[in-house]
């Protein structure tokens, strides 16, 4: 048994699959009762020593049938919990890998299998950390109009990502990692978090290196777009003020959300209603007008996204005039189509509806990011995964490269996703080693990207650097996306 004393108090870690597990740690005190929507306070700590052997409580989500879901989910308002896996509680002072997890910002968390930090500790000597947060509702409504104790409201779920952070700044050298080596990584939601921290004042200093995975910095509402959703969310609630949201129970609080999510989520452009929301101190505007003003220069980033993000997304056909309709949804016309046709003529509208979707939601917004960094800095590195799933029509669909970064193919749900025949454990070796040297050190291991050549890492069976895999692409959304 392994005890290791933190600012908080004492833990007790067990050992798992020869690497040293801390699972359940508070980072933050329990966002509860009159806390609600409040910004997360200190932990008042604890004296005794407390066991860190369980996974803490998710955050309160409703149930989905998501890939990565494939564990049960136990979920409770007192949710502000992060996990360690590292080779030893020493002082070795190795590199830090910062997960944050994924599910549109509305479902997910740290214990998730797919995300077990073993191998990067085995292979790389590196420490994981896993985090839950504050989802949905409960993380990202702007009720700042109920006054000063409600003014991180609509993104308190990125703040508590923030104190997760800086309790990994004072505390991680005490679990054999190194607080001034940190890379942030996170896929989909977490990959839109990294990218928002790396526009977020608050946030700079607490790592040094970023792997924004399906992510993007575009995925933020303004204050007009926030307030919108308060409204949906109140009139939803049938509340006036904060004591008729204080009063509900957290299943009230999701039923709400939910009939939110249903009415807006189209209207705004999103994947969730309840996105960041812009106009607070941790994030003032866009994060992406930040970066291209210079902030995060000094952080080096690998970003990249999957090549058929959307197969997850979209099901059945869509046809000739939904296709129509889709481009106006994007912001775009027969133009953008036309450019789509031209470059892809074998492909069904359906297809193209999926390309386009990819698109829009997760390439452009990964490309946009390279492009606001090329100005200030050379470090940034980006990739493509191509490798297709043999299951259904999935393809190289969101979130398949996650068990490939961890190298954790053997975990619960992944051989679903991956569909039958041979386990491309190559590849899986290929991409994890990437991401180790990239933590390690600060490059992935080809050349970064720069906007001449766009080169690009393109993961599959065989993996080759390209340059511009978007070719043909980036004028038709300059405009939009």
């Amino acid at each position: 048994m392994t005890i290791v004393t933190t600012t908080l108090g004492p833990v007790q870690g067990h050992v798992k699959d020869d690497i040293l597990m801390f699972s359940g740690i508070p980072y933050a005190a329990p966002p509860t009762g009159a806390r609600r929507f409040m910004a997360a306070q200190p932990h008042p700590g604890w004296r005794e020593v407390r066991p860190a052997t369980r996974f803490g409580r998710a955050a309160p989500q409703v149930a989905t049938g998501g890939m990565t879901n494939s564990v049960s989910v136990p979920w409770s308002e007192d949710c502000l919990f992060l996990n360690i896996s590292t080779p030893a509680a020493d002082d070795r002072k190795r590199p830090v890998f910062f997960w944050i997890h994924g599910g549109a910002y509305r479902t997910g968390q740290g214990a998730v299998p797919w995300y077990n930090g073993a191998q990067f500790a085995h292979n790389g000597d590196i420490v994981t950390v896993s985090i839950n947060y504050r989802l949905g509702a409960l993380g990202f409504t702007d009720l700042s109009r109920f006054g000063a104790d409600y003014a991180t409201s609509g993104i308190n779920g990125i703040l508590d990502q923030i104190m997760a952070l800086e309790w990994v700044r004072d505390n991680i050298g005490q679990f054999g990692g190194d607080p001034d080596r940190v890379t942030i990584g996170g896929e989909s939601a977490g990959g839109f978090s990294v990218c928002t921290l790396l526009g977020s004042a608050r946030a700079q200093g607490l790592f040094q290196q970023a792997i924004p995975q399906s992510g993007g910095a575009q995925h933020t509402l303004t204050v007009a777009q926030g307030a919108l959703v308060a409204d949906a969310f109140l009139d939803a609630m049938q509340a006036q003020d904060m004591g008729g949201v204080l009063a509900a129970t957290a299943d009230d609080i999701l039923a709400a959300q939910i009939r939110v999510d249903e009415t807006l989520r189209g209207a705004l452009g999103t994947v969730s209603a309840f996105y960041p929301v812009e106009g607070s101190a941790i994030l003032p505007g866009s994060p992406l007008t930040a970066i291209r003003d210079g902030m995060a220069a000094n952080v080096a980033v690998l970003t990249g996204t999957n090549k058929d993000e959307a197969t997850l997304f979209i099901q059945g056909k869509v046809d000739a005039e939904q296709l129509v309709k889709e481009a106006g949804h994007y912001g775009g016309d027969q133009a953008l189509i036309d450019c789509y046709q031209g470059l892809y003529p074998k492909m069904s509208t359906t297809a193209l509806s999926i390309a386009l979707s990819t698109d829009y939601t997760f390439r452009m917004p990964a490309l946009r990011l390279a492009e606001a960094r090329a100005a200030h800095t050379p470090d940034t590195w980006m990739y493509l995964f191509s490798w297709e799933s043999r299951t259904g029509h999935l393809k190289a669909t969101h979130a398949l490269e996650i068990p490939f970064v961890f190298n954790n193919l053997n975990k619960p749900g992944v051989s679903i996703f991956l569909g039958k025949g041979e386990v491309p454990e190559a590849l899986a070796a290929n991409m994890h080693a990437a991401w180790i040297q990239f933590i390690q050190t600060g490059d992935p291991g080809w050349p970064a990207y720069d906007l001449s050549s766009r080169k690009t890492m393109v993961f599959d069976t065989e993996s080759v650097l390209v340059d511009d895999p978007d070719a043909g692409k980036h004028d038709v959304w300059r405009e939009i996306r």
